[in-house]
């Protein structure tokens, strides 16, 4: 999301390509877009720019498998809080999860998990 941001090409050209396709973004995702911005115009360009997208919030059944979840993946992957909120937001979804971040979300049984290599810094 921070590439599209950014208007990276190769990520603009990544979401285009899935147009006809459910496109969900867990409320975490916001949340750590909007950590990143250091001033009032960048937290408004931010909010502009997701409103073009559906936001999830975690279900409770969500925030269920949250604990059992993330006790077991912490250890497994050290994978953080939010990660395992925004993988349970995306299992409840029934969506797949689009992710460079591919080691840690694995630890997250039901995700699917897809490699998404136009979003990180291996298409630079």
């Amino acid at each position: 999301m921070v590439d599209l941001l950014r208007g990276f090409p190769p990520a603009v050209a990544w979401v285009e390509s899935l147009r006809h396709e459910r496109f969900l973004l867990p409320g975490y995702v916001v949340r750590e877009l909007i950590q990143g911005c250091s001033n009032r115009r960048e937290t408004h360009r931010v909010l502009k720019f997701i409103s073009a997208y559906r936001i999830a919030w975690p279900s409770m059944g969500d925030y269920s498998r949250t604990l059992a979840d993330f006790a077991l993946a912490r250890v497994q992957r050290k994978i953080g809080i939010l990660d395992v909120l925004i993988g349970e937001c995306t299992v409840g979804s029934g969506l797949p999860i689009h992710t460079l971040n591919v080691r840690h979300f694995t630890a997250i049984p039901g995700l699917r998990v897809t490699l998404s290599l136009c979003l990180g810094r291996l298409c630079r």
